[in-house]
């Protein structure tokens, strides 16, 4: 059965509880502890956790009133707005699959649904999957991305000052003031939280910054070493943009973790939104020739399998074929080192779309001009499909790029949004050139004519 068929086999399941059901707003938690935020995946916004609350129940890092009142919603088949990125994909057909129905399939077993209808929406549950930050510590200055993620872009803004030519991702710093690893009350109520909360965790996924950088991933490491979680996966997100020998020295911790079954599996991750000099572009801090050296140090000693992250944008739209064309080369070059008789690949790729900030949001771009992109990706895509072949795409890869495609196509902002998006696309450009001395069109010369329509725009505006 191939994972589109297992996803649409549950939603029948799901829908018996209520039509916009999803188990991640209680099995899956992201939780930011250097801003003391959480949301359950990544499409949403993140809410504060009231530190009145994580005092009497540390498991409010995840359990918070918000989280409460957003599960009870959705057990009458109401729409939490938060989630809207789920509710576009899922309006656009009946075919198209979204997040939601990927999660609810991936967390599903009837004793956890049980679990949950069982009880009422004020339940404080333990989600079998945590994504944790531990720190905004971080090499890298990604453009869509926000000083509360970043340290080097927290110190560019302390530097420049906000970006204030633009309505959107200005960037002000002055409200927020992130915890230091040692002294955060957060970080507190999370190791009082571990003990209880690990015992039926069945993922685990750092992040940050860059959590190769952070002293409490590390600690971690040392945690597992001494108190084995052997049911647990672990995860971590990095940049691959750190200096080698911290490679190195993550692919010790996890072969001795996995040798000796500390731990049941490792998987890491790391973010590519295109290839080549648009890439670098985007990522200021990154250097391909680091990156694709770090990759070949951790799978070539590991042996563990890789996933990239795309946050496809307005800048991935020109050039994300070269990207994909990586893709297959590297799993061309390392699939053979995984023998375990599986067709499961290796080296992995999603295609989520960015939402915010508006600059670099795809529906801004003129449709006529740039969908045949988007239909070029899903060409080249399904000329390289074989749903049983690990070197090549998946049918569910391209289901996931099909509704990006489809999203383009059909989402139309209006009038004054998108002029609002274009007049902001090439101010913080203009800006962000200044800044990181860069030069777009250089970069990017396939869209000089949208470039300039953008600048008439921030003209007009002016």
């Amino acid at each position: 059965m191939s994972e589109v068929d297992r996803i649409k086999r549950i939603i029948p399941i799901m829908n018996e509880v209520s039509p916009t059901f999803c188990l991640a707003k209680w099995h899956h938690s992201s939780i930011y502890l250097h801003t003391g935020q959480t949301h359950s995946c990544y499409h949403p916004r993140p809410h504060s956790i009231p530190l009145d609350e994580i005092k009497l129940n540390p498991s409010a890092l995840h359990n918070t009133s918000t989280k409460k009142q957003e599960r009870a919603l959705m057990l009458v088949g109401e729409k939490p707005s938060g989630c809207k990125y789920c509710w576009n994909v899922e309006n656009l057909s009946d075919t198209h699959i979204s997040d939601r129905m990927i999660r609810n399939q991936s967390i599903y077993t009837p004793e956890r649904l049980k679990d949950i209808t069982d009880h009422t929406w004020q339940y404080d549950i333990n989600p079998e999957y945590i994504e944790i930050a531990f720190s905004n510590e971080c090499n890298f200055k990604c453009g869509y991305c926000h000083p509360m993620s970043s340290s080097s872009f927290q110190n560019e803004i302390k530097s420049f000052g906000p970006y204030e030519t633009v309505k959107n991702h200005r960037l002000d710093i002055e409200w927020f003031k992130p915890f230091q690893e040692e002294d955060n009350p957060y970080v507190k109520a999370w190791w009082e939280w571990w003990p209880e909360m690990s015992k039926t965790l069945n993922i685990l996924r750092v992040t940050g910054g860059e959590p190769l950088m952070h002293k409490s991933t590390w600690g971690l490491f040392d945690n597992l070493r001494n108190d084995p979680r052997p049911n647990l996966e672990l995860n971590l997100n990095s940049n691959l943009g750190v200096k080698n020998a911290f490679v190195v020295k993550l692919t010790d911790n996890v072969n001795d973790l996995l040798a000796n079954k500390k731990i049941k599996r490792f998987k890491l991750f790391s973010s590519m939104d295109t290839w080549g000099a648009r890439a670098e572009y985007i990522r200021t801090g990154l250097d391909l020739e680091i990156w694709e050296k770090n990759l070949d140090t951790y799978v070539t000693n590991t042996r563990s399998p890789v996933a990239f992250m795309c946050t496809f944008n307005i800048l991935s739209v020109t050039s994300f074929t070269q990207f994909l064309e990586k893709v297959l080369e590297w799993r061309a070059k390392y699939n053979h080192l995984f023998l375990d008789g599986t067709s499961e690949r290796k080296i992995r790729f999603d295609t989520p779309y960015l939402k915010e900030p508006l600059q670099y949001d795809m529906h801004i771009l003129p449709k006529e001009e740039f969908l045949p992109y988007f239909d070029q990706i899903l060409q080249f895509i399904q000329d390289n499909q074989d749903d049983n072949d690990p070197t090549k795409f998946s049918d569910l890869e391209y289901e996931r790029f099909r509704r990006v495609r489809d999203y383009f196509a059909t989402e139309h902002y209006t009038d004054e949004r998108i002029t609002e998006g274009r007049k902001d696309f090439f101010n913080w450009f203009t800006e962000y050139d200044y800044r990181r001395d860069c030069n777009f069109l250089k970069t990017f010369p396939e869209m000089a004519g949208f470039w300039h329509k953008c600048q008439m725009e921030a003209k007009i505006a002016a």
